[in-house]
């Protein structure tokens, strides 16, 4: 269970999946690894340079609120259209269920990510067109209590 050495400066999808796999025995992190890849991988070239990936921790380590919150929602934006559907979001918080297992977090089996989401949604589609734009998201969160929790919660599996 080696972590493979990234001599290039370039880190792919599989490579990515095994290390997250690592970090998370308990569940099954292939999917959000793979969204996880997806967000780091700027140029959509299917590698993740080594810059871009410090760039990206650095902004969620050290980045202002909305900094994070632009990233999370480039993460929730899978085909980067700019919006984000109920889909979109289901996806990427079912995704975080599976690799955190059922039972590690009180806060993940009270409900299912259906429910989450289906809570998160009404919220932050302010205008109900059924889908939630950068500016909606942020504002959303900004003002709500248990989003931002739960966006910090999400910062504990970078």
């Amino acid at each position: 269970s080696d972590i493979p050495e990234c001599p290039s400066g370039l880190v792919d999808e599989e490579t990515f999946k095994s290390i997250y796999s690592q970090f998370f025995p308990q569940g099954d992190a292939t999917t959000y690894a793979h969204f996880l890849f997806n967000a780091f991988d700027m140029d959509r070239n299917g590698s993740i340079r080594f810059e871009d990936f410090v760039i990206g921790l650095s902004v969620l380590l050290r980045g202002s609120v909305t900094e994070k919150l632009r990233w999370a929602f480039n993460l929730y934006d899978i085909n980067k259209d700019g919006l984000v559907t109920k889909e979109e979001m289901l996806a990427i918080m079912t995704s975080i269920y599976d690799m955190m297992g059922r039972y590690t977090l009180p806060s993940v089996r009270e409900e299912s990510p259906f429910e989450h989401v289906e809570k998160f949604f009404q919220k932050m589609d302010r205008n109900r067109d059924g889908v939630v734009t950068i500016d909606e998201f942020i504002e959303t969160c900004q003002k709500d209590e248990d989003i931002m929790a739960s966006m910090q919660l999400f910062e504990n599996v970078i």
